[in-house]
């Protein structure tokens, strides 16, 4: 099996076993990974940091935005052709749904990059191993962003799509963190 098609089975097993558990539980774990990511150093010391909008399945993180926007300068990545531009997060006001039904600044002439701010980054992921590496959806806009912001990156993800190896090419950017309802790895 290619690497390739490794990771497209992981991405699927990862699918199947999202349907296995109910949106409450998935709500009560994302609470719960969210309470260890604002008690994380990382966190705390952060001025500006990255974060994303969840889509259903993900870590849900609509109420850490709504908590923290006003207390810390936060950005959400905006599909810009191939690669993320980090726009400002301003309440749920300043968002629109955008490329593949995800939840988005809006872009306005005044719309500037926060990445030169960012000190901090919350990334999703399909599936994480243990050696911290990450296996997005497959299309790289995540690790394009990687490779150009060297800011620490804290995987979210649930126990569930913790695995003790997934395949990892060149391209593919490590975390620095990873917190699952369970633990926290790194």
């Amino acid at each position: 099996m290619t690497i390739s098609e490794e990771k497209q089975r992981i991405r699927k097993e990862i699918a199947l076993q999202k349907k296995q558990y109910p949106a409450e539980t998935l709500v009560c774990w994302s609470e719960q990974i969210i309470r260890l990511l604002e008690q994380s150093e990382l966190f705390q010391k952060a001025n500006a940091l990255a974060c994303y909008y969840a889509l259903p399945g993900e870590v849900q993180t609509a109420d850490f935005l709504d908590r923290w926007y006003q207390k810390k300068r936060m950005a959400l990545p905006v599909v810009q052709g191939t690669d993320l531009l980090l726009l400002p997060y301003e309440g749920k006001k300043s968002v629109r749904q955008g490329a593949f039904g995800i939840w988005e600044p809006i872009i306005r002439p005044d719309s500037i990059s926060l990445e030169k701010e960012i000190d901090l980054i919350i990334v999703p992921g399909v599936a994480f191993d243990r050696q911290l590496n990450r296996l997005g959806r497959g299309k790289g806009f995540y690790d394009r962003l990687l490779a150009t912001v060297n800011v620490p990156r804290i995987g979210i993800a649930y126990s569930f799509q913790l695995r003790d190896k997934i395949p990892a090419e060149t391209f593919d950017r490590k975390m620095d963190l990873l917190i699952t309802e369970k633990e926290i790895i790194g």
